[in-house]
């Protein structure tokens, strides 16, 4: 998604963290690209919203429904300085 967003060359980083403590796998994905506006953001995850010409709007909601399958969780938020980040966080 963050590829076919962009209007320009963006980076994108992910990475991965185990925390002991709280027993879960953190995956975040950030890109440095123009972000997401806060109404989107509210309304990415659910079914049919795209902000795509050919988009079907289900990708994200797919993800979040397998994501919370597996007792997760997915979250958006903005990259500082600039861009977007996901965090997923499922069960160790």
């Amino acid at each position: 998604n963050a590829l076919e967003a962009a209007s320009k060359f963006v980076t994108i980083d992910i990475s991965t963290h185990y925390d002991n403590v709280l027993k879960i796998v953190r995956i975040e994905l950030a890109d440095d690209g123009e972000g997401i506006d806060q109404e989107s953001k509210e309304k990415l995850f659910l079914p049919y919203f795209s902000t795509k010409k050919r988009g079907t709007g289900l990708g994200l909601a797919i993800v979040q429904r397998i994501i919370e399958d597996h007792n997760g969780y997915i979250r958006v938020e903005d990259n500082v300085p600039k861009g977007t980040k996901f965090i997923i966080e499922l069960p160790g």
